[in-house]
């Protein structure tokens, strides 16, 4: 798209070393406030040539250092939790089992104690109905004869 500009050569510079000025350390005639200070030693300069021939100079750093693992606990806090929470689970489902046997006993107490009612109440109106002394003892008997009833009255 773009025509290529092939009659200027591209220009090669040398590469160019910096050599950093180590600062030397110097000795205070008092106790500073706590302020930074520098290290006792200035740190070694390196050189690294890259690959396309650049050359970086600066001082090497030192690895840092791992702090040191602290030691584990026997048992880790989430079996911990997990145990802890095993056992409320058990605590529930314990109540729990409890509440609905208590629902089912008493649900069977109530079914109960409806039969027995039933039962009892139609004893009683069988006894009323096939008992052979309710004909001539207790209760109202009415012999009407030759009743005359006149404008809804009755004459006797």
């Amino acid at each position: 798209m773009y025509p290529d500009h092939t009659d200027n050569a591209p220009a090669v510079r040398a590469p160019e070393v910096h050599q950093p000025t180590p600062i030397t350390p110097t000795v205070a005639p008092f106790t500073a406030p706590l302020v930074p200070m520098q290290p006792g030693h200035v740190p070694a300069v390196a050189s690294v040539v890259l690959p396309d021939g650049r050359v970086v100079t600066g001082y090497a750093i030192e690895p840092a250092k791992p702090e040191p693992v602290a030691a584990k606990p026997v048992v880790s806090r989430a079996a911990v939790n997990v145990a802890l929470g095993g056992v409320g689970f058990l605590a529930v489902c314990g109540g729990l089992l409890l509440l609905t046997t208590f629902i089912t006993a008493l649900t069977a107490l109530v079914t109960q104690l409806i039969t027995l009612a039933a039962v009892i109440f139609g004893g009683w109106v069988a006894v009323q109905i096939f008992s052979g002394r309710g004909h001539g003892e207790g209760g109202t008997t009415v012999n009407i004869r030759k009743a005359v009833i006149k404008r809804n009255k009755f004459y006797g």
